[in-house]
Formats: structure tokens, sequence, C-alpha cells
């Protein structure tokens, strides 16, 4: 029993120490943007724990940020990660259940494919597939920010080991009453699966929120920029309001965490099936 209580303790202190070192860079961000333009290198050299107390804090970046070019990009986030998640599970959820469900040649072969191409860092191919978009007229579009990301092999991956979990008994009972392949699919599975689709989502939110490079070669004129491109341009050659960057990252970086708490059961029970099927 000392053991036992000795060691949740234990763990229950690495645990606290380690939510606070990922913590505190955040909340170190926050109270900078709290500081009225580039005032909060005030406290930095040398380091002072005044870094890390919001007193006498402003919201004036907070305004500014908001009042200027960065809220069309955040508008032009969220549509670009709502229409991704959006049209992505329509192309995951076919896919991941004909690999989990039906027995075809190459079923194996198809999936090792998947798995392997989702492994390949996206921005390794980024350049040259830009000047394939651009060849097609799809640069400065929102259908050339959302193409590349829709088929994303996490997803199918996810959705996939869930759908093995179900039992096949009752996918079959399904049929044999008369739903048929996508009315089984349709009226069985997918309301099981919400954990699964709720984790297939947030890989294809998190995917589009945090690009970078793509928006960049993608998303060239102010009405198609994304918010990061539009944070990245708060600094330019003669001005930089380090004030507004931090505002605008905390907002940036606030916003999966709230979603990521938001569904965090959810999240973790679509990531725990993950290994249990082959």
């Amino acid at each position: 029993m000392r053991r036992s209580r000795g060691a949740t303790i234990t763990l229950s202190i690495a645990g606290g120490l380690i939510a606070v070192a990922i913590f505190l860079p955040l909340w170190w961000v926050f109270v900078s943007s709290t500081r009225p333009g580039n005032t909060y290198v005030d406290n930095m050299t040398p380091l002072s724990w005044l870094a890390f107390i919001p007193w006498g804090g402003e919201l004036t970046n907070y305004t500014g940020l908001l009042s200027g070019p960065f809220v069309l990009g955040l508008f032009n986030s969220f549509f670009v990660a709502g229409a991704t998640i959006l049209f992505g599970l329509l192309i995951a959820i076919p896919a991941a259940y004909a690999l989990a469900t039906m027995r075809f040649r190459g079923r194996g072969v198809v999936f090792s494919f998947i798995v392997i191409v989702a492994m390949i860092p996206f921005d390794a191919i980024a350049i040259p597939l830009s000047s394939l978009f651009q060849g097609w007229n799809l640069s400065d579009s929102y259908a050339g920010l959302i193409l590349p990301a829709l088929a994303n092999g996490f997803a199918i991956f996810v959705l996939r080991q869930f759908f093995l979990g179900i039992p096949s008994e009752l996918m079959e009972a399904a049929e044999i009453d008369g739903l048929g392949t996508f009315g089984t699919l349709w009226r069985i599975v997918l309301p099981l699966s919400k954990p699964a689709l709720i984790g297939a989502g947030m890989m294809l939110f998190l995917s589009q929120w945090q690009a970078y490079l793509w928006p960049l070669l993608i998303g060239t004129s102010p009405e198609r920029q994304l918010a990061p491109i539009a944070l990245a341009n708060l600094s330019t050659m003669f001005t930089v309001d380090l004030g507004q960057i931090m505002a605008g990252s905390f907002v940036l970086s606030i916003i999966p965490m709230i979603l990521l708490l938001f569904f965090q059961k959810q999240y973790t029970e679509s990531l725990s099936t993950t290994g249990l099927k082959g």
C-alpha cells in the first residue's frame, strides 16, 4: 500500500512538473502579448520573474491585431480547415471502410502504400506540387489550399483501425437484414465510430491549421492568405511589432488547444484503438 501511494504521489508530481514545463512557454507568450509594443523585452535581459506576471498588461495588441488583415487570415484558416475536415472525411471514411471490411487482392499493399505515403513530409513535395497547381490554374485559390490535404493517410489509418474493432457479426447481421454495404456504414458503423471520426477530423484540422509552406506557395494574394502567413507579414523590413506577433501566436496556439481539450476523451479513444488489429 505504501509503495502504491508513494508511486502515485511521485507520478502526480512528475506529471505536474511536465504540465508546467509545457504550459509555461504558452503562458509567457500570453503575458508578453499584453505588453505594449516591444516592451516585453525589458524583463528578458536579464530574465526576471516579472516576465511571467501580467501586471499592468493591456489588450492593445489584440485590438490592433483584430483590426488588421490578421482577421481575414483567421477566417480563411477556419474556412480552409472546415472544408478540409468535411471533404477529407468524405474521402477517408469510404477508403477506410473498404480497407477494413472488403476482401480484395492487394488490400494489404494498398494500405501499406497509404501509410508509407503519409509518412513522407509534405514539405518535401510542396515546391514541385505547387508548379503543377500553377499549371492547373489552382494557385491563389481556396481549392488549391484545400485539395492537397484531403487524402490524409493518417486519418484513413485511424478510421480503418477503428472499423476493424467493430464486431464483424454486427455488420453481417445488418447486411442480412437488407441494409447493404452503404446502409451498414451509415446506420451501424458511423454511429459507433464517433471517437474515430473526431480523431480523424482533428488530424485534418491540425494539418491545415499549422500549415505554412504550402499556403505561402499557393495563397499569394491577401484575400487568400491564411492566418500563419498573415501573422508572418506583421514583420516587415521597416517595422516589427513583436507585441502583435505574440498576440497572434497566442491566438493560433490556443484555438487547437481548446479543441483538443474539448474533444480530449474522443481523441484519446480514437488513438488508443489504432494498434489493436493489423
